[in-house]
C-alpha cells in the first residue's frame, strides 16, 4: 500500500510540474526539429520488427502443428492466415497513424 501511495505522489507531482516545463518560451531563431517524424519513423520500425518476429514464430508454430499432425493441416492452415492477418492488421494500423501524425 505504501508503494502504491508514493507511486500516486510521485505521479501527482509530476502532473503538477509538466505545465511549467512547457510553458518556457524559446526564442525562435533556431530551426525546430521535427520530432514527429522522427518518432513516426522510430515507431513504423519497432512495429515492422515486431510484425516480421511475430508472423515468423506463427508459421513456424504452423508448420510444426501441420508436421506433427497431417490430418488437422486444414485448421491449422486457416487459424495461421487468421493470426497473420492480424499481425499485418496491426502494422497497417501504425502505418496510417504514422502518416496522419506526420502530415
Amino acid at each position: 500500500m505504501k508503494k502504491y501511495a508514493t507511486f500516486m505522489l510521485v505521479a501527482l507531482a509530476i502532473c503538477l510540474l509538466a505545465p511549467a516545463a512547457y510553458a518556457q518560451g524559446g526564442d525562435t531563431a533556431k530551426p525546430a526539429t521535427n520530432w514527429v517524424a522522427i518518432s513516426a519513423s522510430f515507431g513504423m520500425a519497432l512495429a515492422a520488427a515486431g510484425c516480421g518476429i511475430a508472423q515468423s514464430r506463427v508459421a513456424s508454430a504452423a508448420c510444426e502443428g501441420m508436421a506433427r499432425n497431417p490430418g488437422a493441416s486444414d485448421a491449422i492452415r486457416l487459424a495461421m492466415i487468421l493470426g497473420l492477418v492480424f499481425i499485418e492488421t496491426l502494422v497497417l494500423f501504425t502505418l496510417a497513424i504514422v502518416y496522419l501524425k506526420a502530415v
